[in-house]
């Protein structure tokens, strides 16, 4: 099977709800990486700093493997619906791919309703330094949910292709980790 075919076969399992192929992700308390990147709210592009959203409150950053895939907009839908609980906790949420910015631009209004931002990892790099490449497709990020604290660490981790369980389980995170906002 070729690497193209291997990529289009997990970007259909993408939006199944077939068991996780196991992945390794950051460990709670590990460091968080420091990044910036384009990204997307509502159409518009803007620049996403995650040392100054940090400043701010808590930060939710999601991984997905591919925009306007089954399981990556029911997962998009989801933490739209569930954003302004998040925003009610002092959390942002961004979600993040190697999609090009001009998809995201669109998926940001379409799946994200204009909710959320959503960020383009060009060559794959945070995917890779948050350990959240697919490993049979590592271009791909896989489905990984991270609730970052403002002192910059891991507070929680949820990875699972299923997009069923990244927000409930960010949501008790954050709940959790609240009483740590700055």
């Amino acid at each position: 099977m070729s690497p193209r075919s291997i990529a289009a076969l997990l970007l259909t399992l993408a939006g199944t709800t077939l068991p996780h192929l196991a992945q390794a992700t950051l460990p709670v308390g590990a460091p968080a990486p420091v990044f910036t990147a384009d990204g997307a709210v509502g159409g518009k592009p803007f620049k996403f700093d995650l040392a100054a959203a940090l400043k701010k409150g808590p930060v939710v950053l999601y991984f997905y493997p591919k925009a306007f895939t089954q399981g990556c907009t029911v997962e998009a839908h989801q933490f739209a619906e569930a954003t302004d609980k998040f925003a009610a906790l002092g959390t942002t949420v961004v979600g993040m791919s190697n999609d090009s910015i001009d998809t995201l631009k669109k998926f940001s209004t379409e799946a994200c309703r204009d909710k959320f931002a959503v960020l383009a990892d060009a060559g794959g790099k945070v995917i890779k330094d948050y350990d959240s490449a697919l490993k049979m497709a590592p271009s791909l990020a896989d489905r990984v949910s991270y609730l970052i604290g403002t002192d910059g660490k891991i507070a929680a981790v949820h990875a699972a292709m299923d997009p069923d369980g990244h927000i409930s389980t960010m949501l008790k995170a954050a709940e959790k980790l609240g009483g740590t906002r700055k």
